[in-house]
């Protein structure tokens, strides 16, 4: 699209959250007597008076050294996702209770607290950035400029800013506003004119985020026709990167989070250009964005649980806000119960985009729909999933296949997900920790990304490989109404000179309570050393019977096994999860006692 195309599209008249003061009062009006958003405002109010009594922290040199020093992220990102909780929160409380001298001081001190920041970068993305670089020739000859990096959490603080005021200045002071103005081109506008960044051709989450609150912004701050256009025509580019990601099928290979958090920007920042374009630039108007749309609704597993394959976490709650709105645009959209709300303070980032359109958004006239039966199949994706509802409660199942090169890539061709009644019994460990080393040549050291760390074979005490050639072929797919089939090659995931086959075949039996049946066949050129089939499950109770182990919760599993064929060895396995805390679980080893050329082994997986 080119500049003259833009600019005769772009309506500077056309409102993009609030047509004006009076709309925003009569919202205000109206939110504050709804009863469906109660719970919300109470959570808001309550984390507001809470940051009220604190002091605002800063961002010193010490703690943006650490991350150099020793790899660590969570010192620095705890100061700094704090402060934009206090500016997310107090922006919010502005709007609420305006009158409120309190909140709008605490808005103001918090917002020259972020633009005095060094950076607005998270010292984990300035690696090589023009902020970290000290050898500079100064010279009284040329003036001197100071050039930035753009990475997720400084494009998305522009976006914060650049909407806040627009929402609040009629009550922040005009230096307040200056300086927000001043901020965002220098540290966004202009050198995103001046730079070519690599996330620009990104295909996941970071081309969406970074695109789209800088275009977001500069739909809220830019006045200029041409100005606007061109920032337009670099950010367009990307959201279309961000697109090419995925599949037809709309599977995020990232993750639900990942999902809610990429896809989520590229939401907000549609809506807005739609709306500055009076509706004739439409990012919704895409059968893809349509696909990826419901991705919320087919990776659901059962209540809050989600399908957690790569750096996912294994429970979710949800955005209603854009749940809501994007069931307005898409018929086939489903929105979930109030019980899966996301509440405000769950996002340990606190961003400012999805926290007020959560509010601004929500609509209590929007039917709800509880997850319900059905079997998905992503042939592009090569993700199978499957819920099962009957009389006795609510199981599924779900594996993939896919390549050892996905994005947040986890070594994990061929693994699965188990759950009853709300009760996860083989499991994927989702995100360990962030940290220097997790995204370096170490990570598939880590547990929770190593094929280590998953439901798959252990093969002449060979893990798998990274590296998108290690890949599953998909052999056969059944679905029917009383079993499920779902049969992969999963030989290439191996560096193993000898194995030629291994086909993995997940029998999914449906009935009231419903058993898995899997079924791996190996063929090598000659003896195999070892076989070990591997099964995470969480630290739980486990009980040893002949030919069988019982997995005991509020639900039982029972893992019915040939004693003959395979030993069982219980191994416990402590990882630290994306948070910090420390998790237990355990490794499931089943050694073949005699493995042979040509081997089968079955595993039958039975709820009672």
């Amino acid at each position: 699209m080119i500049t003259a195309d833009l600019v005769s599209l772009l309506d500077f008249g056309a409102p993009l959250l609030f047509e004006s003061i009076e709309t925003k009062n009569n919202w205000r009006k109206n939110t504050e007597q709804n009863p469906a958003l109660q719970p919300l405002l109470d959570e808001i109010r309550e984390e507001g008076k809470r940051l009220l009594q604190l002091e605002d922290q800063e961002l010193t040199y010490s703690l943006f050294r650490i991350f150099t020093e020793n790899g660590s992220r969570l010192e620095f990102e705890k100061v700094y996702f704090e402060k934009r909780r206090r500016l997310t929160t107090f922006a919010i409380m502005v709007l609420l209770e305006p009158e409120n001298s309190k909140y709008l001081k605490a808005l103001e001190n918090t917002i020259w607290s972020v633009c005095n920041e060094y950076s607005w970068c998270l010292p984990a993305h300035l690696q090589n950035g023009p902020e970290i670089i000290t050898k500079i020739d100064y010279s009284l000859k040329e003036r001197f400029t100071q050039n930035y990096t753009i990475d997720l959490f400084a494009a998305e603080t522009a976006f914060s800013l650049a909407e806040i005021i627009k929402l609040t200045e009629e009550y922040i002071d005009p230096l307040i506003c200056k300086r927000i103005y001043g901020e965002v081109y220098k540290r966004i506008f202009h050198p995103f004119k001046e730079t070519k960044y690599q996330w620009e051709t990104q295909t996941h989450n970071w081309a969406a985020v970074c695109a789209g609150s800088i275009g977001a912004a500069a739909l809220h701050l830019i006045n200029n026709t041409e100005d606007l256009a061109m920032i337009l025509e670099r950010v367009i580019p990307a959201m279309e990167s961000y697109l090419k990601g995925f599949h037809d099928d709309g599977i995020c290979l990232e993750g639900y989070g990942y999902w809610q958090y990429g896809f989520g920007y590229y939401v907000y920042f549609a809506d807005l250009l739609k709306k500055r374009t009076t509706g004739k630039v439409d990012f919704f108007d895409s059968q893809k964005a349509h696909q990826i749309a419901l991705f919320q609704q087919r990776c659901f597993l059962s209540g809050n649980q989600v399908v957690n394959f790569s750096d996912s976490q294994p429970t979710a709650s949800v955005f209603l806000g854009m749940s809501h709105y994007l069931s307005k645009i898409y018929h086939d959209f489903e929105v979930p119960g109030r019980e899966l709300r996301a509440k405000y303070t769950e996002d340990h980032c606190s961003r400012w985009a999805p926290a007020i359109r959560n509010l601004v958004w929500f609509d209590e006239t929007v039917p709800e729909k509880n997850w319900g039966s059905g079997t998905i199949y992503s042939k592009e994706s090569a993700w199978f999933i499957s819920r099962h509802q009957t009389k006795s409660g609510s199981f599924s199942f779900a594996a993939k296949g896919g390549h050892n090169d996905e994005p947040h890539n986890h070594n994990d061709v061929g693994h699965f997900i188990l759950q009853g009644n709300n009760e996860v019994f083989l499991k994927d460990l989702g995100s360990g920790l962030y940290s220097k080393d997790y995204f370096s040549n170490k990570r598939y050291t880590f547990l929770c990304n190593g094929s280590q760390g998953h439901s798959v074979p252990i093969i002449n005490h060979q893990y798998q490989e990274e590296g998108s050639s290690h890949v599953a072929s998909v052999v056969n797919v059944v679905q029917a109404e009383n079993i499920d089939i779902f049969e992969l090659d999963i030989a290439r995931a191996y560096e193993v000179d000898t194995l030629q086959a291994l086909t993995r075949r997940f029998s999914w039996v449906k009935k009231d309570q419903p058993k898995l049946i899997i079924e791996d066949t190996y063929t090598f050129t000659e003896q195999p050393v070892s076989i070990v089939e591997r099964f995470i499950v969480p630290s739980i109770s486990l009980t040893e019977e002949e030919d069988e182990l019982i997995l005991e919760g509020e639900q039982r599993l029972r893992i019915l096994y040939d004693r003959r064929q395979l030993f069982l060895e219980v191994k416990r396995l402590n990882f630290i999860n994306h948070f910090g805390a420390m998790e237990e679980n355990f490794a499931l080893d089943f050694t073949v006692l005699h493995p042979v050329k040509d081997c089968n082994v079955q595993l039958i997986f039975q709820f009672e």
